[in-house]
């Protein structure tokens, strides 16, 4: 395995140490000072609609494995989140979409994460992606809201509900009193 060759741009040794001019622990290189900069995860996806109906999607993978949820994922290098939010909704629902507007940001430090949601219009059929167990247009008052993944996907719904009309509105960012939620660790059912 080449990777693990000793050569002058590979090293382990690193040791925890505040950098200069910064004010937290990071992970420096003893060698040649490189600091290991840890940041947050980004998360893309969008509520998406069809005549009054709401994509959703039941997980085929974990974390929260047979739940449902909106299509979103992790972001790619060199994509856009509105081509990251098109890319996932692709991929979990092989559905194609278009883009409306900035729905909301939220922040999730317990698990470093922020997710960048979006309202959207479904172009296209749908069928199960790979990370897709199931995926259906509901209409809201069929949304399985006990059954869904992530706090998140349950806000962006509610702030869509709340701009469903609207064709200009302020973004969302995480509802008031949700700090339990996005800063302690949760035992999920």
């Amino acid at each position: 395995m080449t990777d693990q060759l000793p050569t002058p741009y590979h090293n382990t040794d690193f040791r925890l140490d505040v950098p200069d001019g910064d004010d937290r622990l990071r992970r420096i290189c003893n060698r040649c000072s490189f600091v290991d900069y840890v940041n947050p995860k980004i998360v893309t996806g969008a509520v998406v609609i069809k005549d009054e109906h709401i994509l959703i999607c039941r997980r085929a993978i974990e974390p929260r494995k047979g739940f449902w949820t909106l299509p979103a994922g992790f972001m790619e290098e060199g994509e856009s989140v509105e081509e990251g939010a098109i890319r996932e909704a692709r991929e979990e629902a092989m559905a194609e979409i278009r883009i409306d507007a900035l729905l909301g940001v939220y922040s999730v430090p317990r698990i470093s994460q922020v997710q960048i949601m979006f309202r959207a219009h479904l172009l296209s059929d749908i069928a199960p992606g790979p990370e897709s167990l199931e995926v259906k247009l509901v209409p809201w008052r069929e949304i399985p809201w006990s059954q869904m993944a992530f706090p998140t996907a349950i806000w962006a719904l509610t702030h869509y509900a709340q701009t469903r009309n609207q064709e200009v509105f302020v973004p969302f960012g995480n509802p008031p009193g949700t700090e339990k939620v996005t800063r302690q660790s949760l035992q999920l059912p």
